[in-house]
């Protein structure tokens, strides 16, 4: 593995300091001022191993969530962006509303500076399952005749123009399927995703929220692309709470190794959604376990992405959590499924060495798990 204090210092700076300051566009002083924020700020209780174990301490601070405060200005600055959209594009003959998705609106964010996500819908507009039983006691009639790249185009224009406005020393990056600011007073870059409502069958059903999709467009081809991003966070979150938090964990701790292989000038095609979908199909026991003992996590990510790697079959079988797609769907998601499980057998092998085992590699990787799951760790 490599330099494990060099790790521990960039875990560090993703968590206290800011370790993209070109995301946010920072100034000099802003800089060297979040660079003095990340070496003099009070150690976190997982640094308190980190002379003495310091791979433990790695993997403890790595699952850890990002101080409230810090996940508390991503959601103000989103709620700025909102604010300042909405009667401008209302001005505009677009009404909107707004929600938050993507890492921060599940906290599995893992840094201090985590870009924010969120949807603005397109009020006037919306799509629907014909075979609903909404759609079937006609509940639909009179919908305004319009398709819906041509509204997403309009409202994306809009949301482009808005923010030049509202933020004009900002930078404003229009991507394919989001409009990403930064800059400027903002402290987080935010990316606004143009969209509208799509209400599917099991939404006319059931009326929550959590089962209402939504229609984005890709502006590179043209083409609109329908998500339950809703039910994505409600499955996550609910199976966290089946696990006393041991998911979201799990989650964290496979980004931060993702981020430091990156950081290493390794490529890990495996993007976080994916990872997040991964980690949904875990050991719910070992997980959950996690709130004895948190090396517990540990070994069942081990376990659950060495198996993926090794059972290709059933690998592919596995659906995110919105049921919408596999989520192995691509070859280069195997290469970095195969990268990333070998980077967490290494680190299995790295803890369970500070936790008394002499030598690793005599120790199969159940035997290695047992002596995470009964290691004492304070944190």
């Amino acid at each position: 593995m490599a330099d494990i204090q060099k790790r521990l210092i960039q875990l560090r700076a993703r968590r206290v300091g800011d370790d993209r300051p070109a995301r946010t566009l920072l100034d000099a002083a802003e800089t060297r001022d979040a660079l003095i924020k990340s070496l003099t700020a009070s150690n976190e209780s997982w640094e308190e191993k980190r002379q003495s174990k310091p791979f433990t301490a790695y993997a403890i601070g790595a699952m850890q969530p990002v101080d409230a405060q810090y996940t508390r200005v991503s959601r103000e600055e989103a709620k700025r962006v909102e604010d300042q959209l909405k009667p401008r594009l209302s001005a505009r003959g677009i009404p909107t509303e707004y929600r938050l998705q993507g890492s921060v609106a599940l906290d599995i964010h893992i840094r201090r500076v985590s870009d924010v996500d969120i949807l603005a819908l397109d009020k006037s507009h919306l799509t629907y399952e014909r075979h609903g039983v909404a759609a079937g006691r006609g509940m639909y009639l009179g919908l305004p005749a319009r398709m819906s790249p041509t509204v997403l185009a309009n409202l994306r224009r809009g949301i482009v123009t808005c923010l030049e406005d509202a933020f004009p020393r900002a930078q404003v990056e229009p991507g394919s399927k989001a409009v990403s600011i930064a800059g400027g007073s903002l402290r987080r870059v935010v990316d606004v995703v143009p969209s509208h409502w799509h209400d599917t069958a099991e939404y006319q059903q059931s009326q929550l929220e959590r089962d209402r999709g939504v229609t984005i467009l890709d502006a590179s081809d043209g083409r609109t692309i329908e998500n339950l991003p809703f039910l994505h966070i409600h499955r996550i979150a609910e199976q966290c709470k089946a696990t006393y938090g041991g998911l979201r964990k799990a989650i964290r701790l496979c980004k931060q190794l993702k981020a430091d292989m990156e950081a290493d000038g390794r490529t890990v095609a495996l993007p976080s959604f994916d990872i997040a979908a991964l980690m949904y199909h875990a050991d719910e026991t070992w997980l959950r376990y996690g709130i004895v003992s948190e090396l517990s996590i540990l070994g069942e990510a081990q376990r659950h992405l060495d198996h993926l790697a090794l059972n290709r079959t059933e690998a592919r079988k596995l659906k995110t959590p919105d049921g919408l797609r596999t989520i192995l769907d691509t070859e280069k998601k195997f290469e970095g499924l195969t990268s990333l499980s070998v980077e967490m057998d290494d680190l299995v092998r790295q803890v369970a060495r500070e936790h008394g085992v002499a030598d690793p590699t005599q120790l199969t990787m159940d035997g290695l798990r047992t002596t995470l799951r009964s290691a004492k760790v304070i944190a």
